[in-house]
């Protein structure tokens, strides 16, 4: 799975609407399961960073996943985005 997340972010370094969209799947093919073993934590990383970069869906589904998460996980998924963010 490590070699699809390395596709899709350099992928994602192409421009603004395209990038959130492509963060915002692969946060929904981890909360789902779509093709990888399901990881919230993975998926909610995903979705913030979407959020971040503008997506308003995945700022909704990132909030739904929010709710459901315990507060350990939801800090690691927290701190995941965050040392991605200052990496890209």
């Amino acid at each position: 799975m490590a070699r699809f997340d390395a596709q899709n972010t350099e992928m994602a370094t192409i421009g603004g609407e395209a990038r959130a969209e492509i963060f915002c799947e692969m946060g929904l093919m981890y909360a789902t399961g779509r093709g990888c073993e399901v990881d919230m934590v993975a998926a909610h990383k995903w979705l913030n960073i979407a959020a971040i970069k503008g997506s308003e869906r995945a700022a909704e589904l990132r909030a739904e996943l929010t709710q459901t998460m315990r507060k350990t996980d939801l800090a690691v998924a927290l701190r995941a985005a965050r040392e991605w963010m200052t990496m890209h």
